[in-house]
């Protein structure tokens, strides 16, 4: 069975997109088992055809800066699978996109949205334009050009992109008025929207509640909770602000935040309300925080020790890295192990590395939350959005927050179950992988070979 997975990985190595290899990587290892007890996934190319997309649209995009002169970056959307349902997944502004990154992301997104038991398939997509330094007016005409191409190939029941990083509520709503005036409907074609027009009470939180409610179903699997636990997260937008919210409604504290400039430490806990008044209105950095909040500390990058991430040297006892891919490697849970964390709970997509989830699986005492299932919140209260769109209807915030908690919890029993049934105990990464792989693999033979 190795030898089928190692066939597979090899086509991807040909195309030298290191990340989503990555990616790849651990899921297609962590199945065998389901591989080895189901002849008929090898015998229909089920691998095969899983890790290359139905569609891949790479698109030009030209807008006007402010200066009159114009400008180009590139836009992708990869349409990974449509076996549960419609494409979905978030679009990223960031200059870091390709078509490796999108990739990953995409691939991800379809086990994920698998897990979540709703109707949804597996995209991705985005731009290399950065939002960073650019106006209003240039952020507002890059969204409209953005749009100008990707509409023709999105829809309520084809395709329905959300926000990711550098995409929040402004850049949605600036695409979603694009769409109406291209296709002339008023639809759920886009998630993430404002309130006034389609939105979902509940989404800008989803993610960050979603990982802690899976986090807390973790630990009363082992007889702990989070009542009383000092907590490291970082990132400092919308998962991690959320996370910090919901570990304190757990009893919990968080102690740092981070953005690509260092880290805070603020050992008495995060100020809720001045980190929301920092990101959230005036769009600033975290070293601002440690300006404003007595005692707080902040540590700039190039005081990092080198390869690792800073703010993982903080002693805690767990952790939920919310910011980006690969930001938690070998040296940093080691660190983070050495100085009492015992366990993990991944909000952004893919932080670990694979070195680093191998560590965290080989120890006894230590519990690991992977993505796919413990950040799934977001994408399936994106999906209860386009219920709500569906129904012309808005639920409540406590109803929207109650479906989310539930989501979670059949999430982690369901990841957890499985990993048992296939002798893997308290494997997540096994247990999540095989749940949303099955789920997908049984669509698919029942679709036959398209």
């Amino acid at each position: 069975m190795g030898a089928y997975i190692n066939k597979v990985l090899e086509n991807i190595k040909k195309a030298s997109q290191p990340t989503f290899l990555q990616a790849a990587t651990e899921v297609l290892h962590s199945i065998e088992p389901i591989l080895r007890a189901d002849k008929r996934y090898e015998q229909h190319s089920i691998l095969e055809r899983l890790v290359v997309p139905e569609k891949v649209t790479q698109f030009r995009i030209v807008w006007i800066d402010d200066k009159g002169k114009a400008q180009t970056n590139l836009g992708y959307r990869v349409q990974f699978s449509s076996a549960l349902g419609p494409y979905k997944g978030g679009l990223r502004f960031h200059p870091s996109v390709n078509l490796d990154v999108l990739k990953f992301l995409g691939f991800e997104q379809i086990f994920k949205n698998s897990l979540t038991g709703l109707m949804i398939g597996g995209g991705k997509g985005g731009s290399d334009f950065d939002p960073k330094g650019k106006s209003e007016g240039e952020i507002m005409r890059f969204c409209q050009a953005f749009m100008l191409e990707l509409s023709k190939i999105i829809g309520a029941n084809t395709d329905v992109p959300a926000g990711d990083i550098g995409v929040g509520g402004r850049e949605i709503g600036y695409m979603f008025g694009a769409y109406k005036k291209l296709t002339n409907l008023f639809d759920g074609t886009l998630t993430g929207k404002g309130l006034k027009w389609g939105g979902s009470l509940a989404r800008t939180e989803a993610t960050g509640y979603g990982c802690v409610y899976f986090a807390d179903e973790m630990l009363k699997k082992a007889k702990d909770s989070l009542e009383g636990k000092v907590c490291s997260v970082s990132g400092s937008g919308n998962v991690a602000i959320y996370t910090i919210e919901k570990l304190a409604a757990f009893g919990a504290k968080a102690v740092t935040i981070s953005d690509s400039s260092g880290f805070v430490y603020d050992k008495e806990g995060i100020d809720l309300e001045l980190l929301k008044e920092i990101k959230e209105v005036k769009r600033g950095r975290v070293s601002d925080y440690a300006k404003a909040k007595k005692g707080a500390e902040f540590v700039s990058v190039d005081k990092y020790k080198k390869g690792t991430n800073g703010v993982w040297s903080v002693k805690c006892d767990g952790a939920f890295p919310s910011a980006t891919e690969n930001e938690l490697n070998l040296a940093d849970i080691k660190t983070l192990y050495k100085n009492g964390c015992r366990f993990v709970a991944e909000g952004a997509n893919m932080p670990s590395s694979l070195e680093s989830i191998n560590f965290m699986l080989a120890q006894k005492d230590f519990h690991f939350a992977p993505a796919k299932a413990a950040n799934a919140g977001g994408v399936a209260t994106s999906q209860l959005e386009m219920q709500q769109n569906a129904g012309m209807a808005q639920w409540s915030f406590e109803e929207v927050d109650k479906k989310l908690h539930n989501i979670m919890k059949d999430i982690f029993h369901n990841s957890y179950e499985t990993a048992k049934e296939f002798k893997h105990s308290g494997n997540l990464v096994v247990g999540s992988n095989i749940a949303g792989f099955r789920k997908v693999a049984e669509a698919m033979l029942e679709h036959g070979y398209c």
